[in-house]
């Protein structure tokens, strides 16, 4: 079923993807030697934050360890209770949160790009958005290697001839130089069909929004 629709829908898809994608695809900028820039545009506190980082990790070269680490302190934080109400608790003196994590982070071997930025944002106040700035900071890595990552809900695994034809159809319209990384996830309301999303692009062929859109339609008054 979910092939059928994948199959049904591509061209569709092709279209829809092609009318305000070429930003998208041009968003990826690698730097070249010593003009390093952020790769794509984020907004708000968290993005101010991952950008400063993003640029600090990228000119020590080491944007893949700044990464790894920063989902070594969010994985900390869901599994302590205690570290977790830690970078929460705004009553801690602020120079003994720095002094804690400093210490925490020196001590599990941390670059030091990691642990300075940890250190302002305990000076900051800012430690329990940690999981959003990590978010969007692996937002700007992928961006700048070329990766996109795509989610497909379905109600079955899609098979994988069918994945390989949704990766060549999103390479066509994104560009072939891009790395299409496409996370499946089982999703039984959509009740069949599937939807695609990337980005701040979803692109809906479920059942069950087609079904919300036919009885839409059959309320509608006829005009006879």
């Amino acid at each position: 079923m979910a092939a059928r629709h994948l199959r049904s829908g591509l061209p569709l898809l092709r279209d829809n993807l092609a009318q305000g994608s070429r930003g998208f695809a041009s968003q990826v900028a690698k730097p070249k030697g010593k003009d390093i820039k952020v790769p794509q545009a984020l907004y708000g506190g968290t993005g101010n934050y991952a950008s400063a980082l993003f640029l600090a990790a990228a000119k020590a070269n080491v944007l893949d360890k700044v990464e790894t680490e920063l989902r070594d302190v969010v994985a900390a934080s869901k599994k302590s209770p205690v570290f977790s109400q830690f970078i929460r608790d705004l009553s801690v003196p602020k120079e003994t949160r720095v002094k804690a994590i400093t210490e925490i982070f020196a001590q599990a071997g941390f670059s030091d790009v990691t642990k300075n930025f940890l250190a302002v944002l305990a000076d900051n106040g800012r430690l329990k958005y940690i999981e959003r700035i990590a978010e969007r900071f692996v937002d700007l890595t992928m961006s700048h290697k070329g990766e996109v990552k795509v989610v497909v809900r379905t109600v079955i695994p899609l098979p994988e001839k069918e994945e390989k034809e949704l990766k060549e159809t999103l390479l066509d319209i994104l560009g072939k130089d891009k790395t299409i990384l496409i996370e499946q996830k089982i999703d039984y309301s959509i009740m069949g069909g599937l939807v695609i999303q990337f980005g701040q692009k979803v692109f809906d062929m479920s059942i069950k929004t087609r079904a919300k859109q036919m009885e839409m339609f059959l309320r509608q008054p006829l005009d006879i």
